[in-house]
């Protein structure tokens, strides 16, 4: 079993910056692909970014492409979003996930993920 659980989320304006993470516990030997996704109300949850076991290999939505960058420290377990320039269109809320398979490509479904966290908020406001 894992555990993941996100932090950092919260208010910020248009064209500042945040940074959320996602810890993970348990059984963390099983993971290698993490992702982020993210769901606003009434919108179906889509991908924003994922970076592969090693962190050499990183993938971004092209809504985010530029703005946002994923990186990993698995000593600590966690996986980051440092998130630039952000636009009221990022609000929702963001999702970590971590996937066993093993790839340098992309993960891009949410299928593909067996571990969710409980999600944390990101409101940017104009």
């Amino acid at each position: 079993q894992v555990q993941l659980v996100e932090s950092g989320g919260g208010l910020v304006q248009a064209g500042g910056s945040l940074s959320v993470s996602c810890a993970a516990s348990g059984r963390t030997f099983s993971i290698r692909t993490m992702g982020w996704f993210r769901q606003a109300p009434g919108k179906e949850r889509e991908f924003v970014s994922s970076i592969s076991w090693s962190g050499g290999n990183t993938y971004y939505a092209d809504s985010v492409k530029g703005r946002f960058t994923i990186s990993r420290d698995n000593a600590k377990n966690t996986v980051y979003l440092q998130m630039n320039s952000l636009k009221p269109d990022d609000t929702a809320v963001y999702y970590c996930a971590a996937s066993n398979i093993y790839t340098t490509g992309v993960l891009t479904t949410t299928n593909l993920y067996a571990y969710w966290g409980q999600g944390t908020q990101v409101t940017v406001s104009s």
